[in-house]
Formats: C-alpha cells, sequence, structure tokens
C-alpha cells in the first residue's frame, strides 16, 4: 500500500524554508553576531552591544513572564476575579523610577564608548577618502600616495559565467594599507552622491557626504586583512563597490609607501616618452574593466538610454577631442562622469585609446599621454 502526502500551501510555506534552514549549505556563511574586530573601539562596541542585548533579554523575560504567568493564574475558568483600583502613587513612582535606572545603566557605557570614538585627536596618519560612483579614492595626506581603488571580481563571475570566487565582490585591485599600532584618521567625503565607508572589524562606519567630512579614527592592533563595503544605496552599482583594508607591520608600511611614491614618480615619467598602440591597448584594457566596464558593458555595447553604447559610437570612431573632452570632463546631466581627476595621463590615453580600437572600433589612432596633458 502506497501512501502519499499532499501538503496545502500554507503548510508549503511554512516547511519549505525550515528544510532548507537546515541543510548544511545554510551554514556555509552562518553569523547571527557582529565581529568581535581588532581594534579597542571595535571591542568596546561589541561588549556595549552585549550588554545592551542582555539587558533587553532579561526585560523580555521579566514582563513575558509575568504577563504569561498573570493570563495563566487569573485566568476566568479558574473563577479571578480582577482587582477595582485606580491610581497608586507607589506603583507609579516605581513604574518610572524602574525604567529610568535601566536607561541610566545603558546610557552611561554607551556615552563612553561615544566620546572614544568620536577623538580624533592626535592621530599619526592622516587618510583622506572619497567615494565616487562606484569606486574609493584614498589620499594619504603628507606623504604624496594618491590612488583609486576599484572592485577586482572578474565580469564572468559577476556575470555567472565562471565559479564565484572566495571573496566575492570583497575584492579589489589597490586596497588601503595602514600601519599596525598607530592611530590612523580618516577624513570621509564623496564626489557625487551619498556613499557609506564600513569595515565591521575596524567598527568604522561613516556615511561619505558630497560638500562635508566626516571624521572617523582606527588603531589596528593585529596585521591582516579586513573587507567591507559601501552601506549606502549610491546607485545600481552599489554592490560592486567593495573596501579591503590591509593591516602591515610599521616596517613593511613604510616600505610600501616608498614603493608607491617610486610607481608615482615612474609613471609621471613614463607619461612624456612614446607608446606604442599595442602598450596603450594593453593598459587600457584594464583601465576600461576597472572603471568603465560597469556602466558601458565590457563588450561596449552599454545599457541605452542610460549608458549609451561605445562600439559603432560617432564620438568614439570619429572626433578625438570631442572624445577626449567628454572623458576628461563628464557629461552635464548624465551619469557619464568626470574622469579628469580619476585616472592620471597614461591610463586617460591608454583608455581613450582602447575605447577607439576595442570591438569594432578600429580606427588605428593613437592617443599619446602628451595630448591629454595639453588638453588638460
Amino acid at each position: 500500500m502506497h501512501y502519499s502526502i499532499k501538503l496545502g500551501v500554507p503548510l508549503r510555506i511554512l516547511v519549505v524554508p525550515l528544510f532548507l534552514l537546515f541543510l548544511p549549505s545554510a551554514y556555509a556563511d552562518w553569523a547571527l553576531n557582529m565581529p568581535v574586530g581588532v581594534t579597542e573601539i571595535s571591542r568596546n562596541v561589541y561588549g556595549l552591544h552585549m550588554t545592551i542585548f542582555w539587558i533587553c533579554v532579561a526585560i523580555a523575560v521579566i514582563v513575558f513572564g509575568v504577563m504569561f504567568w498573570s493570563i495563566l493564574h487569573h485566568r476566568k475558568s479558574r473563577g479571578a476575579i480582577p482587582a477595582q483600583f485606580h491610581e497608586s502613587t507607589l506603583v507609579e513612582i516605581i513604574w518610572t523610577l524602574i525604567p529610568l535606572l535601566i536607561l541610566i545603566a545603558m546610557a552611561v557605557p554607551a556615552t563612553a564608548t561615544l566620546i572614544k570614538m568620536y577623538d580624533a585627536s592626535d592621530a599619526e596618519v592622516d587618510v583622506q577618502i572619497t567615494g565616487y560612483q562606484w569606486k574609493w579614492r584614498y589620499q594619504y595626506l603628507n606623504e604624496d600616495v594618491d590612488f583609486f581603488s576599484n572592485l577586482n571580481t572578474p565580469q564572468e563571475q559577476i556575470q555567472n559565467e565562471a565559479p564565484k570566487g572566495e571573496h566575492y565582490l570583497l575584492e579589489v585591485d589597490e586596497p588601503l594599507v595602514l600601519p599596525v599600532g598607530k592611530k590612523v584618521r580618516f577624513l570621509i567625503t564623496a564626489n557625487d552622491v551619498i556613499h557609506s565607508w564600513w569595515v565591521p572589524d575596524l567598527a568604522v562606519k561613516k556615511d561619505a557626504i558630497p560638500g562635508f567630512i566626516n571624521e572617523a579614527w582606527v588603531k589596528i592592533e593585529e596585521p591582516g586583512i579586513y573587507r567591507g563595503q559601501c552601506a549606502e544605496l549610491c546607485g545600481k552599482d552599489h554592490g560592486f563597490m567593495p573596501v579591503v583594508v590591509v593591516a602591515k607591520s610599521e616596517k613593511d608600511y613604510q616600505e610600501w609607501l616608498v614603493e608607491k611614491q617610486a610607481e608615482k614618480a615612474a609613471l609621471a615619467n613614463s607619461a612624456n616618452r612614446e607608446w606604442s598602440l599595442e602598450e596603450l591597448m594593453e593598459r587600457g584594457e584594464k583601465v576600461y574593466a576597472a572603471s568603465c566596464a560597469a556602466c558601458h558593458q565590457p563588450n561596449g555595447m552599454g545599457i541605452p538610454p542610460a549608458f549609451p553604447a561605445l562600439n559603432g559610437n560617432t564620438i568614439v570612431t570619429q572626433d578625438i577631442d570631442k572624445h577626449i573632452d567628454v572623458v576628461l570632463k563628464g557629461v552635464t546631466g548624465t551619469a557619464m562622469q568626470a574622469f579628469a581627476a580619476q585616472l592620471n595621463d597614461v591610463d586617460l590615453a591608454a583608455v581613450i585609446t582602447y575605447e577607439r580600437n576595442a570591438w569594432d572600433n578600429k580606427t588605428g589612432d593613437v592617443v599619446s599621454p602628451q595630448m591629454i596633458k595639453e588638453k588638460r
């Protein structure tokens, strides 16, 4: 004899999610609490969070315990007769005083933690963080180091054409590098819309607002890699704006600074030499993937009408001067940003050369860094 059970719609709605919940794969990235973090502030925040949490648990247990006990022991079937009374000065004092004491117990540690979080004085390193759609710019003040940090997840993974990597959508081409054991002050702002710079392990989450500068600080205690992302709905590619912080020892950090300064000097010198079409195309493809592909697509077909196709576009295939102007200055009233401040002369020359010779745009044109320099 064969038996079968047919579940009604309401029961299926309940059973299926419970079944999925207990699958082993459901626990692949299972987390119910905030991280303890790797800074004194992050531990303070975690401790404050747990203190408030257990206070709320205790309140819930007492309140619901009394409520359910009252419902059970004073129900009509047991012949309970409701008490007849109105005002009680003692009761009113008690139910006013107890919540007041609870609020004070919560406010004192919260205020102490907030005072520490907002004290960015005596910083040893200053970094300005600027949000762009959809990347971060890091400027090390007084160190002559300045670069953009872009999403580094391959488009094949994003388009579901390849397996997802370990750090899918949380990997960048240029991470923010900070020294361990030094107080670092962040000056956080934005170039276009409101963003939010957030790294849970550092207990830093600050809005980046155009025209305003917000302060935050961190003193990392352990070397390592700490990941976060933009926590503001800043546009269609909001999910493609990760933050990666690499904490290094003081010695390694100083070596990294020297290396970045040398790279900048070498790049400035390279802008004065002659670049071949092949060199510009190779470099331009990388710049395009990092800065342009999100809107205009890897195949250059765009997402009309918001993001026009570059493949076959007359601006790209004909007037070089106009093409350079659009990339340098952007297009007012559209989503096309100005890249004059975002890319150096070599990268601008490379990406414009790439756009004029990629896909079906076989113009053969070479845009040199000197041409970009003159246009500036």
